[in-house]
Order: structure tokens, then C-alpha cells, then sequence
């Protein structure tokens, strides 16, 4: 299998299919309401934040390892959420599923060279597409946990 066929599957599985961890990224944020979404708990970042956060790395990967140089935002895609709506919450998971059909796009089309740094990065092609599903995880397991403290 090749390394884009084995990205591809591996961040399918992740985002919404049956991922070695049990709980795909989708399924986690089932039935969570646009008010919930935005509840900070304890001065921890909401769930609302960490899809937006997630989304905006994933963009920005993904425009890096295309060539372009993106730096790093001061606030690292940690912003306040203005529009609290819930077509606004509708339109942010939206948002993450367009990243993740862009991602798989590039896997299936524009992907090439996986050993190689995009100018400006000391990562791998690979590398940098690989931290996606790293990352995707860490803060999975974030949004499960507020989810829970969310619960009571």
C-alpha cells in the first residue's frame, strides 16, 4: 500500500470511520448543541474553540505541505467564538468536514514526493500530514473529556 492509500485510510478511520482508538472525531461531536459547544468549563478552551483550532491546523497543513509558507498565529487558532448561533456551530462542523475532504482530495490527486520538506519546513510531506492525525487525537481526547464534564 502506498504512504498516500495508508494516510488516507488512516485519517478516514480517525475522522469518521472505525479508528484503531474506538471513537471516530465525528461521532464524538454527535448531538452537541451550539450552547454546549461554547461552554467553557473552568477556563478551559470550549469544544467550540478546539473544532475551530483543529480546522484551522488542518487548513493550514495542508496549504503548507502544497508549498505555501503560512507562520504560526500568535493566538494558535485559539480565538474567541463571536456568533454563538447555532447555524454558526452548524457551519463550523461543516468547516471540518470540507478539511477533511480537502485532505483526502490531496491524498488522492496531488500527493507526491512524501520524503520531501515543503520549502521552509524541516518536516516531511509525510510528516506534517501524519501530525494531523496526531493532533486530530490529542484533542479528541480533549472534546471526550469536556464532553463528560459537560454530563455533570
Amino acid at each position: 500500500m502506498k504512504e498516500n492509500q495508508r494516510l488516507k485510510k488512516l485519517l478516514d478511520d480517525h475522522f469518521s470511520g472505525d479508528p484503531w482508538i474506538d471513537v471516530p472525531l465525528l461521532k464524538s461531536l454527535d448531538g452537541i448543541t451550539a450552547k454546549d459547544a461554547a461552554r467553557s468549563i473552568h477556563g478551559l478552551n470550549s469544544i467550540w474553540q478546539i473544532v475551530h483550532h483543529m480546522t484551522c491546523w488542518r487548513e493550514t497543513i495542508l496549504e503548507r505541505v502544497k508549498g505555501k509558507k503560512i507562520p504560526s498565529p500568535a493566538d494558535n487558532y485559539f480565538a474567541l467564538i463571536e456568533d454563538l448561533s447555532s447555524k454558526a456551530w452548524v457551519n463550523a462542523i461543516k468547516r471540518l468536514k470540507e478539511s477533511q475532504k480537502d485532505l483526502q482530495h490531496y491524498l488522492s490527486v496531488e500527493f507526491t514526493d512524501p520524503d520531501v520538506s515543503p520549502e521552509g519546513s524541516s518536516y516531511t510531506r509525510y510528516e506534517l500530514l501524519q501530525g494531523i492525525l496526531q493532533h486530530d487525537a490529542y484533542h479528541l481526547g480533549q472534546v471526550i473529556l469536556i464532553r463528560k464534564m459537560l454530563a455533570g
